[in-house]
């Protein structure tokens, strides 16, 4: 992999993940930007505990552009966009319009190719390595900054999810707190730890799994499967066998069989509701530990906890989508129609050839 560093016209970060050493990253942003202006703020719900992205600008932001005038496509001649070279095979940049800024931390978006029309589960083994080398390297820069306590690296797939850019890319969230989902599960990490006399909970669940019938598929470095509690209707919660508090940490085994895998997790979920059906609609979502130290939960450490990504879908059957309504919006309980076995089972069905 070859890191080229540049500066956009408005002052932004952008990094060229080259596959090849010799690629040459020169051309230079020739837009007349100004530098960008963001109002992010972070606000405490005192009576949740949580926190809460105030970002007006973000009103602002481009939304459902036509192709040819897509903003994560390559400049071509006087078509200019956000990446100033005429290809490239992945490129991580500052977001333009950002939820997180300056003290309140920092947004990227991932571009995963060039390819206007490819998906994900589109890519080579070798584009997908390139991308998690993309993930590690963002993980270990964010978390040496100042202001950044938790990196979230994820995809939105799909306009049903809320997607305004068609393009396969994904973004980068460097929070300057522990997001109140990760809370959580330090929170059940340490009561298990205390209430078991050490035992680690995301051991446990996984060795649990593993006996179980919601297993997907098992690699001699992965395991994904469909979990006991799934909050959404196809759910799959992906594990490497050896816990790892972070991407950094995964050793070269982890590193090099996990584009095998999760191809095959994402070409599963678009054949879930059969052929003919417009792609599956999903989010993938890694799990990494917060750096820096955990005072707020007592005997837990960041080595306690395990890496893992999360791939859902918000579609509950053919044409039809899963609404977060009165009890999960309201409540915080999710009501699923899909049984995590039957998931799992549909999942193993739908094994690639």
């Amino acid at each position: 992999m070859k890191k080229t560093s540049t500066r956009l016209a408005d002052g932004r970060e952008l990094i060229y993940y080259d596959l090849r050493d010799d690629a040459v990253r020169d051309a230079a942003d020739r837009r007349p930007l100004e530098r960008t202006v963001t109002t992010s703020e972070i606000r405490h719900d005192e009576l949740l505990g949580d926190a809460v992205a105030i970002a007006s600008h973000r009103q602002g932001r481009t939304y459902h552009p036509p192709a040819d005038e897509c903003p994560l496509c390559p400049s071509q001649g006087e078509r200019l966009s956000e990446i100033p070279d005429s290809s490239y095979d992945v490129v991580v940049f500052e977001n333009r319009f950002p939820s997180l800024a300056g003290d309140s931390g920092r947004c990227e978006v991932v571009c995963f190719t060039s390819d206007h029309t490819a998906f994900f589960a589109d890519l080579s083994e070798e584009q997908v390595q390139l991308v998690l080398d993309a993930w590690t390297d963002r993980t270990s820069e964010l978390s040496h900054l100042p202001s950044v306590q938790q990196v979230f690296c994820f995809e939105n797939r799909g306009a049903e999810i809320g997607v305004t850019l068609g393009h396969p890319h994904g973004q980068i969230y460097a929070y300057p707190f522990t997001t109140p989902r990760t809370a959580l599960m330090l929170r059940s990490l340490a009561a298990h730890k205390d209430a078991t006399g050490g035992e680690n909970l995301f051991d446990a669940v996984l060795e649990r799994e593993l006996a179980g019938e919601r297993v997907v598929l098992e690699g001699e470095h992965w395991v994904a499967f469909v979990p006991y509690a799934a909050h959404w209707p196809y759910e799959v919660h992906l594990y490497p066998r050896r816990r790892v508090p972070d991407l950094l940490a995964l050793d070269e085994g982890a590193r090099s069989e996990f584009p095998q895998v999760y191809l095959e997790l994402l070409r599963r979920f678009d054949r879930i509701f059969g052929e003919g059906e417009p792609p599956t609609p999903y989010i993938a979502a890694w799990h990494q530990a917060p750096f820096g130290q955990l005072e707020d939960f007592e005997g837990v450490s960041r080595d306690d906890f395990a890496l893992h990504l999360e791939l859902f879908t918000i579609r509950r059957t053919s044409g039809k989508l899963k609404f977060l309504a009165g009890s999960e919006s309201g409540m915080s309980v999710f009501i699923n129609d899909v049984p995590p076995e039957r998931a799992a089972e549909r999942l193993r069905e739908v094994a690639s050839s």
